[in-house]
């Protein structure tokens, strides 16, 4: 094709009036869902980019088991190689399925739409969210275990051989294209700008904070490229001064104010880069909208980024994702259940709790969508008129619209806004981390307005005592929180406008959650803490610290040093701890899986659950019965001392052996009260031991036992009513273009 006729070729664009969209395969206008946007989006690319024609393509093309009573089902869209081909309804080359930009795509709906494919007889499988497009090679006779991923499907005027190379072309996942992107972009800084690693992350943060800002508010229609960004800086540097701030200087300016509610840079914070090396960075990252790419793709490219940079350069060192499914899966968080990690680090944790439930809310709308489907597509369906199926298809649209707002995390009042804004929640001491938690939480589908740069020990906005359902936590080991660590002005919140809206948020709660530290300016941390008195470790401070936390009932899993609790040197401290909560599982794990994050401590899983009112009740008055009869029982033996002791007169010296005896006896009754309230509330501590955790001392993958342990474990727990999760549940009902959810508590509300 010369250029002449490249020029006369017509560029199709979508067409939206209102809330209606042109649907050129079905010549009508229908309700612009955001399903019938991707499907539209989607067709336009075919026909723009790779030739197709649209009468050789098709629009909800019903396509049949060939096993009798199998089932149907309706192809989004269906491409054959030619319009012949289509008219003479010979097997199609390509099937295509969409989803809403918002729906998250499972494993299983790749399998369903290759199921389709298979039906139709297709030679390729694409599914789209506009976010993350991936095809398929369609495999004739058989459903694969695993399905192929390929690099494209084929244009319009590919030949059978060109079409045999794309079918065995199987496709790098994009998470390690953008990865490796990264640490390009890494090494521009530090090759251009002689910058440290950690400066020079600092600075690809910053960046990637600023390309988000703009996608975000361009709505994907505009990727912050090299060129726009040159556009914008000449009509930035029309209007100004020459003595302005560099355009790229501006732009950070302007990110900062956009994300200052999240306290992610310091007010005077500037881009310690070159402007050449951000021009670099800015065209390197422009074939990625982050706006739009999958959250799956960028979160777990950025994971692996940290790991390398942070591991290898920094020094720091993050809980394998293995350990951190577990934890998860043993504590089976779920929706409306608050959240938090106080050692949050790159929010590792964080992060996959956000997921783990999100998919719990996802996997309920579809089975919702289903129940609907099902509903209307009854099996007098085709006995409709065509006009009559047309308008029954549409008002699904309209519903299946409506249920998809539940999963937008910027839709207020969506349970996945409720979610990512009310339920998540951590800190960090170190300022980069904090912030890496922000970030790495953003690229996987937010959730950071709760994370904060703050002492995990110390109360901060809505991290304070008796608040949260579930702690997961990797605390820092053998550290030791000295007593000149104390309580200062610059650990007070002053910001009287975000003190106002936490009060707003928490009411009175949050004014005494707020006086641990404005009441103990100058006292040292270690005296907020019973165990304080008993060691300074960190371990055992934050075991504590997480277990004030929890509400009563509430459950957390941790990260500890082999035995720390079976040193009899800290054989106080695990009293201390049993008797604020119970502990349900005690998990030790090989010491390679830490190696490889470059840890050396073997290390345990513990899990607690703190007592609820009325274990605690019980266990009180355990105590307390016990106590009066050991102490019966060597009352005058306490009494003698405490005459002899009382005496002026007595010798110095012996005063002191005395006191030596008082000691001992006080140690031997509290061992004998124990000892007791041991037996009397008793319960089973469940202690198992893997080999074998999913990662081997040089980071490869390996058999991972923890995976049958969480299964086996599960059964147990509920068996034995070790806690109940507060699961929240919905219902929907739709009728004459509404849908309407109701909770458990009979709310309602309007889906808009």
């Amino acid at each position: 094709m010369d250029v002449r006729e490249e020029k006369e070729i017509k560029v199709m664009d979508i067409q939206i009036e209102g809330n209606k969209i042109n649907c050129p395969l079905k010549g009508k206008w229908l309700i612009a869902t955001p399903e019938e946007r991707v499907r539209q989006t989607y067709i336009c690319r075919l026909v723009n980019e790779y030739r197709y024609e649209l009468t050789q393509m098709g629009q909800e093309i019903t396509v049949a088991n060939g096993h009798r009573g199998q089932g149907k089902a309706r192809a989004d869209i269906v491409i054959w190689r030619s319009s012949e081909d289509r008219l003479s309804q010979k097997s199609p080359l390509i099937v295509v399925e969409c989803k809403a930009e918002t729906v998250t795509i499972q494993e299983e709906d790749y399998y369903q739409g290759y199921n389709y494919a298979a039906w139709a007889g297709a030679d390729f499988f694409v599914t789209t969210n506009q976010k993350e497009t991936r095809v398929f090679r369609v495999v004739k006779g058989h459903i694969p275990k695993r399905l192929d991923e390929i690099v494209d499907i084929p244009k319009a005027t590919d030949n059978d051989k060109k079409i045999k190379e794309l079918l065995s072309q199987t496709k790098a996942f994009t998470r390690d294209e953008f990865s490796k992107l990264l640490f390009t972009c890494h090494n521009i800084i530090r090759n251009n700008d002689k910058l440290s690693p950690e400066a020079a992350f600092d600075e690809i943060s910053k960046i990637l904070f600023i390309k988000i800002r703009y996608e975000r508010n361009n709505t994907g229609a505009q990727i912050f490229s090299k060129d726009e960004f040159t556009k914008l800086k000449q009509a930035y540097e029309a209007v100004q001064s020459r003595d302005s701030r560099p355009f790229y200087q501006q732009l950070f300016e302007n990110t900062k104010e956009d994300f200052a509610k999240d306290d992610l840079f310091e007010p005077n914070d500037t881009i310690k880069i070159k402007e050449a090396s951000f021009e670099a960075i800015v065209e390197k990252l422009q074939i990625y909208n982050l706006s739009n790419t999958a959250d799956d793709v960028k979160g777990i490219a950025f994971e692996k980024f940290l790991g390398r940079t942070f591991r290898g350069e920094l020094g720091q060192f993050f809980t394998p994702r293995t350990i951190v499914n577990f934890i998860i899966d043993i504590l089976d968080p779920q929706e409306g259940e608050i959240i938090c990690d106080p050692c949050c680090g790159s929010g590792g944790f964080l992060i996959r709790a956000f997921e783990y439930v999100r998919e719990k809310i996802e996997k309920d709308i579809q089975h919702t969508k289903n129940r609907l489907k099902e509903r209307f597509y009854g099996k007098d369906f085709d006995t409709l008129t065509e006009k009559q199926k047309e308008k029954i298809t549409e008002q699904i649209s309209i519903y299946i619209n409506k249920l998809n707002t539940e999963l937008d995390t910027q839709k207020e009042g969506s349970r996945v806004y409720s979610l990512s804004h009310n339920c998540i929640f951590g800190t960090d001491a170190n300022p980069r981390m904090a912030r890496t938690a922000k970030m790495n939480m953003i690229m996987h589908g937010d959730g950071h307005g709760g994370v904060h740069h703050h002492d995990g020990l110390l109360n901060v906005n809505g991290v304070f005592e008796n608040r949260f359902d579930v702690i997961l936590t990797n605390p820092p080991f053998g550290a030791r929180v000295e007593k000149s660590l104390l309580i200062t002005d610059a650990d007070r919140f002053t910001n009287q406008e975000k003190i106002n809206y936490y009060i707003g948020l928490y009411g009175e709660d949050y004014l005494s959650a707020m006086r641990q530290i404005t009441d103990h300016i100058g006292t040292p941390v270690i005296d907020l803490y019973i165990s304080g008195k008993l060691s300074g470790l960190t371990e055992v401070l934050f075991i504590e610290r997480c277990i004030r936390l929890l509400k009563p009932g509430g459950r957390l899993g941790i990260v500890l040093p082999e035995g720390v609790l079976n040193n009899t040197n800290l054989q106080i401290v695990r009293e201390l701890f049993e008797s604020m909560a119970k502990i349900v599982l005690i998990t030790s794990i090989p010491q390679d899986v830490f190696m490889a994050s470059g840890a050396t401590v073997k290390p345990s899983l513990l899990f607690f659950k703190k007592f609820t009112d009325e274990e605690r009740r019980e266990f009180d008055e355990i105590k307390q019965v016990a106590t009066v009869e050991i102490r019966g029982k060597y009352q005058e033996q306490l009494a003698e001392l405490d005459a002899y002791l009382a005496e002026r007169s007595n010798p110095v010296d012996e005063k002191k052996k005395k006191r030596a005896e008082k000691k001992v006896l006080e140690e031997k009754i509290a061992t004998e009260i124990w000892a007791i309230v041991k037996t009397k509330f008793d319960y089973t501590i469940p202690i198992a031991q893997v080999q074998k955790a999913g990662i081997t001392t040089t980071g490869a993958q390996c058999e991972n036992e923890l995976i049958d342990l969480a299964k086996e474990y599960t059964p147990y727990r509920k068996k034995n009513k070790l806690w109940s999760a507060k699961e929240m549940s919905y219902s929907y009902d739709v009728e004459d273009g509404k849908v309407m959810r109701r909770d458990q508590n009979g709310n309602t509300k309007e889906l808009c």
